[in-house]
């Protein structure tokens, strides 16, 4: 009998101990052991009744500290999924902006001036609603554009696209004017309206072929200039416009119309081939000529040079030639020119001419 009560008093033992785990009970178990040990099973009623003071209070106790530890441990993990959580969730404590956008902040439905860099932020849970914004470049499709032309021909754009900032120093004020929405006030609604403006006051002709080309440069400047005027903190950086849908038959006239067009154009090409072909091979007869007749009066130029060259040549000689001789002659003239001889000419002379007074006088 003593050995079954031990036993019943061990389970029971045991059981408080994976119950409670706390030290009071385990030295409370240890004491009804120990007593119901000794005195058999009448003293394990008496050991339970010891117990049941010490024993609930310790159990007490540790429930108390394991619901606080569990507490803790759910208020981490919610921490955890606040912090790793990417959205802007109004029951987030702590948040995050991604890079390229800042955070902004409504209380009450009111938005407030605060604006956080890209980053982990925390903010007021229920009370405070959080949104990112982007301030880098970002695309907006707008699809599915319907307009008529000038000539009542329905026609409708499929994408168009545009390549837009919201500056960072006019975030609030945009934020505050046009809402989280502003794009679609000043973008996808633009869009329509301008895309409507301008075929309504062309034809299918120009919005089609002669203008296409220039209807993504007016729908950026059309959009800017509103933007400039009431929402200067968007930036239009660019806009790509798809070519638009037109009715089949009209389409195929179209396309006539271009391949014709095409094939006039390739033939004017050819033309024009062959009339720069043919000017210059003209160009290079020309030239041909002029350089045969240059080469021609430079053969005549130099023929006359050397002639020129021969007959001066033959002048400077007879030049040489002559002053040689009377150089000659002077030098003669002045060996011969003594005075005795010309004292001798002067009498001849003189004798001649008394002959001639005295044949005169006998005469």
């Amino acid at each position: 009998m003593d050995r079954v009560s031990t036993t019943q008093t061990k389970r029971k033992a045991s059981l408080l101990r994976k119950l409670a785990g706390a030290k009071g009970v385990r030295a409370c178990a240890r004491v009804s052991i120990r007593h119901e040990s000794t005195v058999g099973a009448a003293s394990v009623q008496s050991g339970e009744a010891t117990c049941q003071g010490p024993c609930a209070e310790a159990a007490e106790e540790s429930l108390a500290f394991l619901l606080i530890v569990v507490g803790i441990i759910a208020l981490v993990i919610t921490v955890l999924l606040s912090a790793m959580s990417m959205t802007n969730g109004t029951f987030s404590i702590l948040h995050q902006v991604p890079e390229g956008h800042v955070g902004v902040y409504w209380r009450g439905g009111a938005l407030l001036d605060t604006i956080t860099d890209p980053g982990f932020h925390l903010k007021l849970p229920l009370i405070t609603h959080f949104e990112p914004i982007q301030v880098t470049l970002q695309t907006d499709e707008v699809k599915d554009i319907p307009c008529g032309t000038k000539g009542g021909v329905m026609i409708s754009f499929d994408k168009i696209e545009v390549v837009n900032r919201l500056r960072k120093d006019h975030v609030y004020d945009t934020l505050l004017n046009y809402g989280v929405n502003y794009d679609k006030t000043w973008i996808y609604d633009k869009i329509h309206h301008e895309i409507n403006q301008f075929c309504s006051s062309h034809s299918l002709q120009q919005v089609y072929i002669d203008m296409f080309d220039q209807i993504d440069e007016k729908m950026k400047e059309a959009i800017q200039i509103d933007c400039t005027r009431y929402a200067p903190g968007i930036e239009i950086i660019g806009v790509r416009v798809t070519k638009p849908n037109i009715p089949s038959s009209i389409k195929r006239n179209f396309e006539l119309m271009e391949e014709e067009r095409t094939k006039l154009k390739k033939e004017a090409e050819t033309q024009k081939k062959v009339a720069l072909a043919e000017a210059e091979k003209n160009s290079q007869v020309s030239k041909i000529l002029m350089e045969q007749k240059l080469m021609e009066k430079n053969s005549v130029k130099r023929q006359e040079e050397i002639e020129n060259e021969i007959f001066m040549s033959r002048e400077k000689s007879l030049a040489d030639a002559s002053f040689y001789r009377l150089m000659k002659e002077a030098e003669a003239n002045k060996l011969k020119l003594t005075p005795q001889f010309l004292e001798l000419k002067f009498i001849e002379a003189f004798i001649a001419y008394n002959s001639k007074i005295y044949s005169l006088e006998t005469r």
